[in-house]
């Protein structure tokens, strides 16, 4: 079954918007597992504008299912990963001013650092995910630096599905396929949602994880947590 992991980045970015606690992200966190979620993603950044560093030790303290930490390998990052030691470290290759994750990394160029940090990583016990386009080359390089498995960036995908669902899935369909043949596990993530999930995984079975914060986090407003979560894992069926 692909598992569904819910990055909560939202939740600590509306409640640094007002200080104080509320909402509590630790809160949230243990209501998804309750829900059904079968993980929690977050993605610290360093000028804390959303998840801090004392979210990473909070959680880690109390959370019952996978925790995947995402980030740029900055040396403070994977200090402080190595510290808590999660189930996943998901490598993305954001500036630490960017808005949101916007492209996968070129496994090619960056060969020899990723080589480096996955190794490191995967010394401390830590599953290594590297976060790529859909791209067949950049799956098999991804392959060759010792990743664990990879993450396609899918917002390209969500962009086209409503004019084109099969020519939007196309190259998803070929780059899993390439890593399934490395041996590489699968995860997914960004902008997928209720309207385009079910088609994806549908199309690409064999997923092992998706992460999903703002999607689902918007659906909750109208629908309720719990109503959601139920509806992301009904997708996944």
């Amino acid at each position: 079954m692909t598992k569904l992991s819910v990055n909560i980045n939202k939740i600590a970015t509306l409640r640094n918007a007002r200080g104080g606690n509320n909402p509590c992200v630790t809160a949230v966190a243990a209501d998804c597992e309750r829900f059904g979620a079968q993980g929690i993603t977050v993605h610290p950044r360093p000028d804390e504008r959303h998840i801090r560093r004392q979210d990473v030790y909070d959680l880690k303290a109390m959370l019952s299912t996978e925790f995947n930490i995402e980030g740029y390998p900055a040396e403070d990052f994977i200090a402080l990963v190595a510290e808590v030691k999660p189930a996943q470290v998901t490598l993305v290759p954001d500036s630490p001013e960017q808005l949101t994750s916007n492209h996968g990394w070129d496994t090619v160029t960056h060969a020899d650092e990723l080589s480096r940090i996955v190794a490191r990583l995967k010394a401390e016990g830590i599953r290594v995910s590297v976060f790529v386009d859909p791209d067949v080359e950049m799956v098999k390089a991804a392959a060759a630096c010792g990743a664990d498995r990879v993450e396609l960036y899918t917002e390209p995908y969500a962009a086209a599905y409503a004019n084109d669902p099969k020519a939007a899935i196309a190259p998803y369909i070929t780059a899993a396929s390439v890593a399934r043949q490395q041996g590489l596990g699968l995860n997914a993530g960004h902008d997928l949602s209720l309207e385009n999930l079910a088609y994806f995984h549908r199309q690409i079975p064999w997923l092992d994880e998706v992460s999903i914060g703002h999607a689902l986090i918007c659906d909750a407003l109208y629908l309720g947590l719990e109503r959601t979560i139920h509806a992301y894992l009904d997708c996944l069926k």
